[in-house]
């Protein structure tokens, strides 16, 4: 029993191991919902020639909008709109974000809590994109001349100074233009002076005729670096949907069949490991996605192209105050916007046990004021809880080792008969006998170490994407928890005290099954190389607590008195 449990231990770690790498995604169940609607949002032919004077023309890709070829269109000189380019900077608590009054996009969006690897406040918005590709809050409507000239005007920009100050108390933002053909746009910004969220209204008028634009984002996340190096644990960045209190995430890979998503949303956008960008409808919307992929940057290896998502979202009838988020997925800050946002933290199946973790890790976090030493602490404390599972555990395992030789005495007498002999039936009766005689169960091994593995596994799946850990140091040489440990001495040590752990651990298996089972920690430690140190951490802790244990329960029971078989006992007492 206890090879079957180390194996199904071994086993669900590979499958957690391949979640992580991989993030296998749940199926697109909105199809049939989206086709309901569809017509809903879609223009009809009738409403995209009267919008656009050239007629009837396909829609602009979300990451291509910017530079879309014009179409004839006639044009005026400026009545409403500034004479030079300039930035527009806006500093609220949390974020500094600067925009540009051509085309009144965004160019910046740092996070001033929240650091890059040059410890600089990280950037959201990509640096890097060439000019074939959106920026954030440009617009797209049906005509592709009116797309390129509005996003290429230069606003005239009313409210709040320079530069706008949103620390105190919230600031609107307004970009105006309007030129002598009748093409107005106007767009709106409203920054709360705590919070990672802005208000967006924007509007397009042809003469007497209102335009229902996409607000786009453009290829996103910022934080992405191209062709550097990642770990498995980086989730690349991917499209999102929450409806109600269901999460649909959306693989890059996956968008070309089913780029478009509609209906009532609680939220929608891109996210990635730490950070997302989504925005908060509370009408029906329509949602457009498109897979981008950037090549590596110069002197990097070719193949380690950069995988980003670019998206677009547009309202039923006008997009007036529509809220969005750019931010971090902290649980605290999404529960606050929103308690349904908090399942866009990817913690799988065991998100239930893994918030309260959170939450006590963060309570404690808050006495001791590093991390590392509060994954240490909570991580004794679950082990005390696990304590007299874990003994009863052990207690069973000894049993089983001392009685093994009489139950390879029974499997030896009836080890020539054929599995489909009924002959063999009395084996497994003689085994059960022999179980009862001595008082053992071979369940109670395995299931009271069985109960313990949500525990461990949640916990494993908070600290690989808590963002709370992120950038935090714990001492020597681990400067960031959430990092691999880049000199391999956590997982070198993890891997030794797991091997100590499997030689104390009682085992009735074979000798050569117990060889093959000494591979396992070389396995785990090879698998831990690459992962956060703050999970190598909680794994070294949990061995190094086991084996104190194991000493416990060994002192407490005795050596183990092994029986031997009846004819082995008659043979030695003869000679």
């Amino acid at each position: 029993m206890e090879k079957r449990l180390l194996v199904a231990i071994f086993l669900s770690f590979l499958v957690l191991y391949g979640y992580q790498v991989f993030v296998i995604k749940p199926a697109q169940d909105a199809a049939a919902k989206n086709k309901a609607v569809a017509a809903t949002l879609a223009p009809t032919p009738a409403a995209v020639a009267a919008q656009s004077p050239g007629g009837d023309r396909p829609p602009i890709s979300v990451e291509v909008a910017a530079n879309a070829q014009p179409a004839a269109v006639k044009t005026g000189l400026p009545i409403v709109a500034d004479e030079t380019e300039r930035d527009v900077v806006v500093e609220t608590r949390h974020v500094r974000a600067v925009f540009t009054n051509r085309g009144a996009h965004l160019k910046s969006w740092r996070l001033k809590q929240y650091l890059d690897l040059q410890k600089k406040p990280q950037e959201l918005v990509p640096q890097y994109l060439g000019p074939e590709h959106a920026r954030p809050f440009e617009l797209k409507v049906d005509d592709a001349a009116i797309t390129r000239q509005v996003n290429e005007a230069l606003f005239k920009v009313s409210g709040g100074g320079d530069p706008v100050d949103a620390t105190r108390q919230a600031q609107t933002v307004v970009f105006d233009y309007k030129d002598a053909s009748g093409l107005a746009a106007r767009k709106e910004f409203t920054f709360e002076p705590a919070s990672f969220t802005l208000r967006v209204s924007a509007q397009v008028l042809v003469g007497d005729r209102a335009l229902n634009p996409t607000v786009l984002w453009g290829p996103g996340l910022g934080d992405q670096i191209p062709g550097a190096e990642s770990s498995s644990y980086i989730q690349k960045p991917e499209g999102i949907v929450v409806r109600e209190d269901k999460v649909q995430r959306l693989a890059s890979k996956d968008l070309p069949a089913a780029p478009v998503q509609e209906g009532d949303m609680t939220a929608a956008g891109v996210d990635d490991h730490y950070f997302i960008a989504m925005a908060l409808p509370k009408k029906m919307v329509r949602v457009e996605y498109s897979p981008v992929t950037l090549p590596a940057p110069a002197g990097r290896d070719p193949k380690k192209v950069t995988e980003l998502v670019a998206w677009g979202v547009r309202q039923k009838e006008s997009m007036s105050n529509l809220t969005f988020f750019f931010g971090p997925k902290d649980f605290d800050v999404l529960e606050a916007l929103d308690r349904r946002l908090v399942r866009t933290i990817n913690y799988g199946i065991f998100d239930f046990l893994a918030v309260p973790l959170l939450r006590a890790l963060k309570w404690i976090n808050g006495y001791v004021g590093n991390y590392g030493w509060a994954i240490i602490i909570l991580t004794f404390l679950i082990n005390a809880v696990m304590f007299p599972l874990r003994h009863k555990s052990m207690v069973s395992m000894r049993k089983m080792q001392e009685i093994q030789p009489l139950v390879k005495g029974i499997q030896d007498r009836y080890g020539k008969l054929k599995a489909t002999d009924p002959e063999r039936q009395k084996m497994n009766t003689e085994v059960m006998s022999l179980y009862k005689e001595k008082g053992v169960n071979p369940a109670s091994g395995c299931f009271p170490m069985l109960l313990t593995m949500p525990v461990l596994f949640a916990f494993y799946s908070l600290l690989s994407q808590a963002i709370e850990i992120r950038g935090m140091p714990f001492t020597l040489w681990i400067t960031d928890l959430s990092a691999h440990d880049p000199y391999y001495v956590t997982p070198i040590l993890m891997g030794a005290s797991q091997l100590w752990q499997q030689r104390m651990t009682p085992s009735s298996a074979d000798p050569v099954q117990q060889k093959m089972m000494m591979f396992m920690p070389l396995v785990f430690t090879f698998m831990f190389l690459w992962v956060p140190s703050g999970l190598v951490l909680y794994w070294f802790v949990s061995n190094l607590l086991a084996i104190g244990q194991q000493y416990i329960t060994n002192n407490l029971v005795g050596p183990a008195n092994t029986a031997r078989p009846a004819a082995e006992r008659k043979t030695k007492g003869k000679s």
